[in-house]
């Protein structure tokens, strides 16, 4: 197993989100890896927790990288987030991303949970989704 592409899909899924036309309509700019200080905007993407596990076979190294991607609101309705979180999906499933170490064997969308957050206020849906990678540098 090898933990040696996670940042190289980190890199090109932060990527995709922050070029994509559609994501942009709804977030803006507003895709974190990081969330800055102060104040944030009403809707924003925010990259999440990932769990690797190996998927080495006897062709070489490889893992499968289980990643949660959240849209987060404090507008109190779902729509807005749900509509985001769509583009994220259309941007991200099935998607044949360039990695800058390894290859990306598939992308698939896994699970999404929606829930209110801050005493109803606001809203939070966390999509997972999956990708298996080889390292070719392994």
């Amino acid at each position: 197993m090898s933990y040696a592409v996670s940042a190289a899909l980190q890199s090109a899924v932060f990527a995709a989100l922050g070029e994509d036309s559609a994501v942009a309509q709804f977030v803006g700019d507003a895709v974190y890896d990081a969330l800055p200080s102060g104040a944030l905007p009403s809707l924003y993407i925010s990259l999440g927790p990932e769990t690797v596990r190996s998927a080495d076979d006897m062709t070489g190294t490889g893992a499968t990288h289980r990643f949660v991607i959240s849209v987060v609101t404090e507008v109190p309705g779902f729509h807005a987030a749900k509509q985001a979180a769509g583009a994220v999906c259309d941007v991200l499933h099935d998607a044949g991303l360039v990695l800058g170490r390894g290859r990306l064997v598939s992308l698939q969308f896994d699970r999404a949970r929606a829930q209110r957050i801050d005493k109803g206020a606001g809203r939070r849906i966390d999509l997972t989704l999956v990708a298996r990678v080889e390292d070719a540098d392994s």
